[in-house]
């Protein structure tokens, strides 16, 4: 089920690039989405199982991709003006979920309760990645996984360049995003278990985005 509409207060709490960058959110990842990006996602997704709840699932881009049967679906999203759009597109979805208003950095979940998150181009937005992935570890069973597609600093020194250059008006612009983020170094230092990363491009993107990693950690059974 839907938590239901979000107030038109909060949504107005927004900022208004806020608001505009919530609209604009699906038509700017339109190109990318049909250059492979929807397929990735599907991919990844088909993976969840049990309890999962995905971070930060802005306008519901994901929403199609997961499969059925999942014990409980969650989707947890602080910014009101995606939430508002996220409601909508889940209301036109076969899927059963919950949408709640929950930030990674404090998720809502008792100590080893969900078997699955999810997070899609979430890591490179938080302030603090480190604690983020900690939170992730408190809240995941034993063997419980991290499932995760985030672009990334490149590996190619002239690219890198250019995202360090550009970081601070991407960030502005993308609401947050910071292009050069060296995110998989992060997930290792965290003790998740890494498994099965994929490094590929995001076509039909700016090259400053462009870096994909795509893959699990899991949450150690001791």
């Amino acid at each position: 089920m839907s938590s239901g509409a979000v107030p038109t207060a909060a949504v107005e709490r927004s900022g208004l690039w806020a608001r505009a960058f919530a609209a604009l959110y699906d038509p700017l990842l339109w190109v990318g989405e049909k250059a492979g990006m929807g397929a990735r996602r599907r991919d990844l997704l088909g993976r969840a199982r049990g309890r999962t709840v995905e971070l930060g699932s802005g306008t519901g881009l994901n929403l199609g991709y997961y499969p059925d049967g999942l014990d409980e679906l969650i989707l947890t999203e602080p910014e009101a003006a995606m939430r508002v759009r996220l409601a909508r597109r889940l209301r036109r979805s076969r899927h059963r979920a919950r949408v709640l208003d929950a930030s990674a950095e404090h998720l809502p979940f008792a100590d080893e309760t969900v078997d699955t998150v999810v997070s899609t181009l979430v890591l490179c937005t938080v302030d603090a990645p480190d604690p983020v992935l900690r939170e992730i570890g408190r809240v995941l069973r034993p063997r419980g996984q991290l499932l995760f597609l985030e672009h990334v600093r490149s590996q190619s020194p002239r690219l890198a360049y250019w995202q360090d250059r550009l970081a601070g008006p991407w960030r502005r612009f993308a609401e947050g995003c910071r292009c050069n983020r060296a995110t998989l170094g992060l997930i290792r230092a965290s003790g998740l278990e890494l498994e099965d990363v994929q490094e590929t491009s995001w076509r039909g993107m700016p090259p400053v985005v462009r870096p994909l990693i795509t893959g699990v950690a899991t949450k150690s059974d001791s």
